[in-house]
């Protein structure tokens, strides 16, 4: 069983990892939207797991996009310093003030709306 549940995991992952990969430039969304659109309603925090293995992935998983649902940088902590987070997003142009992204609900990127399943 164990097996099998690693390997969900890993499947997971990988829905995770390439749903994150199609956020806009400049963008945001949240662990739960996408755990949404990938039909999982309640595995945000999954979501963050998944995150916070991505530094292991070949090809780059822009995981500073997802903050959690209100706009918090709550995984900044796991980039090697608190304020790498608020430097890849200030970079691409998204205002941050004490560690959430300011007009939130205007750059949130929301996968089941702009995605089609």
């Amino acid at each position: 069983m164990a097996g099998r549940e690693q390997h969900h995991s890993d499947s997971f992952f990988t829905n995770v990892f390439a749903v994150v990969r199609l956020i806009p430039y400049g963008r945001v969304t949240s662990y739960g939207a996408i755990a949404e659109y990938l039909g999982t309603r309640g595995s945000a925090r999954m979501v963050g797991w998944a995150m916070n293995a991505s530094h292991t992935q070949v090809t780059d998983v822009p995981a500073h996009r997802v903050v959690n649902r209100n706009g918090l940088l709550t995984g900044r902590h796991h980039f090697g310093s608190p304020a790498i987070m608020q430097q890849l997003l200030e970079s691409e142009g998204v205002e941050v003030r004490d560690n959430q992204v300011v007009r939130f609900d205007e750059i949130f990127w929301n996968p089941v709306k702009e995605l089609s399943l």
